[in-house]
């Protein structure tokens, strides 16, 4: 369940869709990035948290939220089915590169600097934006065009992010007859290399149950996870 550079036929449903753009302001807007896991006691009150920012009238507009599960804690009991070896690989990149302190669950990290005053009752985070540059995207049907003010090589992601997810029947693991809902949660991601522009034909977002589907885009140096830009939005609906 990938991005991707495609050249698949269009698709009707999703390619009818009406044409929507997204743009940052100058400031950097923060991208709030969640590790949690179904497996871990302590990340459904993290996944709550994060699933309250969704009443934030500040929501995709200085800040965008995602939530990436990871699949390291598997093994004990329950498998998260919205985990994936990449996102914990994203998280363990941010640990070689001396952006955290070390891979664990819920792990919070906003503009790519670990954020652990959440663990002492913090609900709100400092203001850590700076001026970067305007992001741009405009999405027609299937097609992505993303620009950048800045011109230099970045490394673009995209996102696409389930709301309103749950999972009624956790039968084994720490997490064991609890019901888990989830908001946020990175469904697929894709990473593309470009200078300041950016061309893409992106598969349909994925059905996995979701109330509703986001996207999210944020750019980075290509050799360092650091966030330079994001941005982000809700989907408008094909029908």
């Amino acid at each position: 369940m990938k991005l991707g550079l495609t050249i698949l036929a269009l698709l009707c449903g999703f390619s009818s869709a009406k044409a929507q753009q997204w743009q940052s302001s100058y400031q950097q807007t923060e991208l709030i990035e969640l590790f949690t896991s179904e497996g871990c006691s302590s990340c459904p009150k993290a996944d709550q948290w994060l699933s309250s920012l969704k009443d934030d009238p500040s929501l995709f507009k200085s800040f965008v939220p995602i939530a990436f599960h990871v699949d390291y804690w598997d093994y004990i009991g329950w498998e998260d089915r919205f985990a994936r070896p990449e996102f914990s690989q994203r998280q363990r990149r941010y640990d070689r590169e001396k952006l955290i302190s070390q891979v664990y669950t819920p792990g919070i990290i906003i503009n790519s600097q670990e954020w652990r005053a959440w663990f002492r009752g913090a609900t709100q985070w400092p203001d850590s934006s700076s001026p970067t540059g305007r992001l741009t995207a405009n999405l027609q049907g299937d097609h992505l065009h993303v620009t950048f003010e800045q011109d230099q090589t970045y490394n673009l992601y995209v996102a696409y992010l389930g709301m309103g997810l749950e999972t009624a029947r956790v039968n084994a693991g720490e997490n064991k007859g609890r019901t888990l809902r989830h908001d946020f949660v990175v469904m697929s991601m894709q990473s593309v290399k470009g200078n300041r522009d950016w061309r893409l034909k992106l598969l349909p977002p994925p059905d996995i149950g979701q109330q509703q589907t986001a996207l999210a885009l944020w750019i980075s140096l290509p050799n360092s996870q650091q966030v330079i830009q994001a941005l982000g939005g809700y989907l408008q609906s094909s029908e």
